[in-house]
């Protein structure tokens, strides 16, 4: 938020935490700062933290907008009192500002130790009293040192947090490798020593650094060190399950109790925070494991393994120098590759593009823009094309080869230029184009807005895309011969192929005032549809015996199709385009990937036949017989359609989902009911017929048909659940919400962060332009 003069001495009596920046002007260098400083706002609001600008040019502020410290400074305040201040180049980033506030927040509940000596001291004060968490963070400002202030906040009240840099407590600890630049942490538990002169016992955690782990570890610290039970391995609920760790089952006799209780306590403790430790007794008759088995284990996601321990150092070497090291492996490919997750989340994307990772990209054909040759580029040609991407990022690489095969298949066609923008490099260009989620493509033209590309992410959607946008939007007509011409494909004859369907905007004359707004939806529309505009007296008698009036839309499907005209409204552009989008659907379309959206948005149930081959004589009948009823106006409250496996072979998918398995072709069924989720199978047993249809949808809408099936749970949640953090916080420490207000987050920001791709299927609006115990509390609540 930005502050004035009067709201920034408000703040200052309120005794709240608020970092504030103080500045000018914007320079690339501010700009890039100040970008970072927005988005941290809504990580520090979830801390009771506010971030604050002050203009100084329209606000001075004294002894903060003067003098040589102005915008290379940003300060932490507390009502008035300033906590600290940091130079800019120390708060580079949101995971840099989010850890220097929190560190300085929690200055007083974190100890920075620098030697061995003051660890110990930390120490001596918490035994008998609280745990300690220790982190060794080699550089700060990183997402490991975020991680460690953010868990500070959240479990300060409970434990003693301890940060350091240096290598002295490295050694101290028994690391051997200093040189690793590697972030640690070590749970020391402290609370249970009771002798000042005893030393507290530590357990590493052994996995990186981030928020999830360390509450994970955290949890595993929790845990008791050995669980006992009286029921089978496979009905022992432990909370190792939940978090992901292996278990170890210990079997005890009656006679050995004592002993075996001694064992499980002396592997609890070798391998805490790594394996969980459950004691099973089998004197009870619920135990029904064979006595040939002395112990058994599960790892994460598996059925419990049984097998005869012979010794304790057996079972740790098992564990150690195998399981968790397949394990470890397991974990490291999947940080290395993480594919098999994204392939959940992206589906193909992110494993085609691991899969030529190796593969160089010839650019040749592509011109790579900078900010000394952006502007001139786009200004020279007809048509200049342009990629914006980042080289991180999976769908850019993934569409990236797509856009070269455009380029290439273009190469040499005048008036067209295919060039890209690496946002990671040029992220001045990026920003002045007002380019948010990647990949973007903008089209530029001479003395024109750019336009946004919102089509599939493909070779023939793109390539399809430009070589419309190489025609006018619209064909301005001037006579009737002008309009057959038009309708017939002759006036754009060598780009006919590309769609076979035509819009024409029928007016009395140019001085109509839905003309302007006609222009304006088509200009909307290059690339995406052929549209043409007469404007003209002889224009009323294209409507001519029919029940339409002038403004109408006529559309032309092709050649032996008969015309179809619509009523247009007085309207704007932007509902003009989704108009014109309706009106363009096919009656009884084919289904694909790229056109489901729009036909879903009509909100009609979907009549819909499978089919596998087009051309076999059923599937020829299937689509003459339910066109019979569609062309008598039968079928007007559904929508007709069809999926071809063959050229669309989710439908295949669809359709096991839909039923449960895969009858024989063609098929068909109703979904998407208004009154529930069933899905309806047309009866196998009955010809597919015109008559016998409409029999069955009657039967079906009067309840006298039984689903086959349900339609899915269309809900993608992510594959692990995420965590809570601020519920944690609210259990842990009631009160920290004292000083956080209500969130109210508006404004473009929230989109940023939250919506930085767009589905390529997704409809999106049209833009005008490319630029439109007791526990201790934390002092500072």
């Amino acid at each position: 938020m930005e502050d004035s003069s009067q709201s920034f001495m408000e703040r200052m009596h309120t005794g709240k935490t608020s970092f504030i920046y103080f500045g000018n002007h914007v320079n690339p260098t501010i700009k890039l700062f100040m970008e970072q400083l927005e988005m941290s706002a809504d990580a520090l609001q979830d801390y009771g933290i506010s971030v604050v600008k002050v203009n100084c040019s329209k606000d001075a502020i004294a002894n903060y907008c003067t003098g040589e410290k102005l915008m290379t400074k940003a300060y932490l305040f507390r009502g008035s009192e300033v906590l600290r201040s940091f130079d800019i180049d120390t708060v580079f980033d949101v995971n840099a500002i989010v850890s220097h506030v929190l560190f300085s927040v929690l200055f007083n509940e974190v100890r920075y130790v620098h030697t061995p000596a003051e660890l110990l001291r930390v120490e001596s004060t918490a035994k008998q009293n609280s745990d300690i968490v220790v982190g060794h963070i080699p550089v700060l400002g990183l997402p490991e040192h975020r991680a460690l202030m953010e868990a500070a906040f959240v479990y300060g009240t409970k434990y003693q947090f301890v940060q350091t840099s240096g290598t002295l407590v490295l050694k101290h600890m028994g690391v051997v490798d200093l040189s690793s630049s590697q972030a640690r942490l070590w749970f020391l538990h402290c609370k249970g020593v009771s002798r000042r002169s005893d030393p507290c016992p530590s357990t590493p955690m052994r996995k990186p650094l981030n928020t999830i782990n360390i509450h994970t570890f955290l949890q595993l610290m929790e845990a008791p060190l050995v669980t006992e039970s009286v029921l089978d391995p496979s009905e022992v609920d432990v909370v190792h399950l939940h978090l992901g760790v292996p278990v170890l089952y210990l079997f005890s006799q009656p006679q050995t109790q004592h002993l075996d209780r001694a064992t499980a306590q002396t592997l609890g403790l070798q391998l805490r925070g790594e394996v969980g430790v459950v004691l099973i007794h089998r004197d009870n008759p619920n135990v029904k494991t064979s006595l040939k088995y002395n112990a058994a284990y599960r790892l994460p996601q598996e059925d419990v393994k049984y097998f005869t321990l012979n010794s304790a150092e057996g079972v740790v070497k098992l564990f150690k120098e195998e399981l968790l090291q397949e394990q470890k492996l397991e974990n490291e490919e999947e940080d290395e590759e993480h594919w098999s997750d994204l392939d959940i989340l992206d589906d193909e994307v992110s494993e085609s593009v691991y899969r030529d990772r190796d593969l160089m990209l010839d650019l040749e054909s592509v011109i790579e823009l900078t900010s000394d040759t952006f502007q001139i580029t786009v200004t020279q040609d007809d048509i200049t094309v342009v990629l914006f991407y980042f080289k991180w990022d999976a769908v850019c690489m993934a569409f990236i080869q797509s856009y070269i095969e455009v380029a290439d298949a273009l190469e040499g066609m005048n008036g067209v230029k295919l060039a890209a923008v690496n946002c990671g490099e040029w992220t001045d260009i990026c920003s002045d184009q007002n380019v948010t989620s990647f990949p973007t493509v903008l089209i530029y033209r001479p003395m024109a807005a750019a336009q946004l590309y919102r089509g599939m992410l493909g070779t023939k959607s793109l390539h399809r895309f430009i070589l419309l946008s190489l025609g006018s939007s619209p064909y301005i007509l001037s006579s009737s011969a002008e309009v057959m011409s038009f309708l017939e494909g002759d006036l754009y004859s060598k780009h006919m192929y590309l769609t076979p369907v035509k819009v024409l905007g029928l007016f009395s004359s140019t001085h109509d005032m839905g003309v302007t707004s006609f222009e304006e939806a088509a200009r909307l529309l290059r690339g995406e549809s052929i549209l043409g505009l007469f404007a003209h007296k002889e224009a009323e008698q294209w409507v001519e015996g029919l029940s339409v009036n002038l403004p109408a839309l006529l559309v032309s499907r092709g050649p032996g199709v008969p015309y179809e005209v619509y009523s247009l409204p007085s309207s704007s552009p932007t509902d003009l385009v989704s108009l014109i989008k309706q009106v363009e659907l096919d009656r009884f379309p084919e289904l694909t990937v790229e056109n489901l959206p729009w036909y879903l948005e009509l909100g009609k149930p979907l009549l819909l036949l499978f089919i596998g081959k087009e051309d076999s004589t059923e599937s020829t009948k299937a689509l003459a017989e339910i066109k019979q009823p569609l062309s008598s106006g039968q079928l007007d409250s559904f929508l007709p359609c069809w999926i071809h496996l063959g050229r669309t072979p989710v439908g295949r998918s669809i359709l096991e989902k839909y039923l449960g398995f895969v009858p024989p072709l063609p098929v068909l069924v109703m979904s998407q009911l208004k009154t529930g989720e069933e899905v309806f199978l047309f009866p196998p047993e009955r010809p597919l017929m015109a008559k016998n249809i409409l029999q069955w949808i009657h039967d079906v809408e009067n309840g006298q048909e039984q689903p086959a099936g349900l339609i899915p749970d269309g809900k993608w949640g992510p594959p692990v659940p995420f965590f809570d953090f601020l519920a944690i916080m609210d259990q842990e420490a009631p009160t920290y919400a004292v000083q956080r207000a209500p969130k109210m987050k508006t404004g473009g920001r929230e989109d940023h962060r939250e919506n930085k791709h767009v589905t390529p299927n997704q409809k999106q609006t049209p833009h005008p332009s490319s630029n439109p115990q007791a526990p201790r509390q934390h002092s500072e609540l």
